[in-house]
């Protein structure tokens, strides 16, 4: 179980990495969408290249963030019961939902999204409006994003089980919750 736990720290460690990063891409969105207004209606210059790339980085975004999300337990959820069960009855639901849904969700659309992306980039796929940015960067996002969060997937269901078989504490996102 230590190595399994090592696995579940070195997986935490890349998505908080990654996360860090797509943080930093809300600026870089907010600062092109800024400088594309003040370019568009002070200037009347535009670019379908500039408002692809705000697309393309609300994706990256989105994308890049789900496993960091994971990790810090900020998906979106109704805790109507789920608050108010013991924390063991929680971490069977967390495993139960990891290995039911999570995982075979996150790996089928990362295993199937792989090949938009070979095509995309075989073919040199790009936006059919003029200026327009190529495709294959953002396609390839899909399976990128969809493969760190069936990552982090793995690491919270190895947290969920140590914890229940005994071999490690509860995961601290679920114990600062607990009153």
């Amino acid at each position: 179980m230590d190595r399994l736990l090592a696995l579940s720290r070195g997986i935490d460690a890349l998505n908080e990495r990654v996360g860090r990063l797509a943080i930093w891409l809300v600026l870089v969105a907010v600062l092109i969408s800024s400088g594309n207004a003040v370019s568009r209606y002070g200037f009347d210059l535009s670019s379908n290249a500039w408002l692809e790339i705000q697309w393309y980085l609300f994706a990256l975004i989105f994308l890049l963030g789900a496993g960091y999300t994971l990790r810090h337990n900020g998906h979106v959820r109704i805790d109507v019961i789920y608050g108010r069960l013991a924390p063991r009855t929680q971490a069977w639901i967390d495993l139960a939902g990891g290995l039911l849904f999570l995982l075979p969700m996150s790996g089928l659309i990362a295993w199937l999204s792989w090949t938009g992306f070979q095509d995309a980039y075989a073919i040199g796929e790009t936006s059919p409006d003029a200026g327009g940015l190529s495709r294959w960067p953002i396609r390839l996002a899909i399976p990128l994003g969809f493969a760190l969060l069936c990552l982090q997937g793995v690491s919270e269901t190895l947290k969920r089980a140590a914890f229940l078989t005994g071999h490690a504490p509860l995961p601290a996102e679920r114990a600062e919750e607990r009153p």
